[in-house]
């Protein structure tokens, strides 16, 4: 896939209206950073921004920022971002400590039905 870098955008093109744009504050995991179906939504932020993916729509609205504008956007981006690995970097270190209960849970099964199979063995013996 061609990075943003690659495509040639016309960044003097711009919508007909403002959007709406909603300040990272007031945003949930799964609320959009930006409405009017743009690419900017929380989780997919990451992806689409680190391989470079920019669309027609969201490039008309960067295009009408101003400088302190795209500043700030590309702060709240970042943040949000970083947010989003920090929560994945909790997920999966609350999954890994699941994986680590179950295994543990796993062993005491295997030697209690080890336990449970020699003692049928032995009562076998004693019919």
């Amino acid at each position: 896939m061609a990075s943003s870098s690659q495509n040639n955008f016309d960044l003097n093109v711009v919508p007909n209206v403002q959007p709406k744009i909603r300040h990272s504050s007031s945003l949930s995991q799964k609320d959009p950073f930006m409405t009017n179906a743009s690419v900017m939504l929380d989780d997919a932020v990451a992806a689409s921004v680190a391989r470079g993916i920019i669309t027609p729509q969201d490039e008309k609205l960067l295009a009408d920022r101003t400088d302190v504008e795209a500043i700030n956007d590309s702060m709240a981006l970042s943040i949000q971002c970083a947010s989003s690995v920090s929560n994945m970097a909790r997920r999966l270190q609350v999954r890994g400590n699941e994986v680590q209960e179950l295994r543990t849970q796993v062993l005491r099964l295997q030697r209690r039905n080890r336990g449970l199979q020699q003692e049928n063995k032995e009562l076998k013996k004693n019919l």
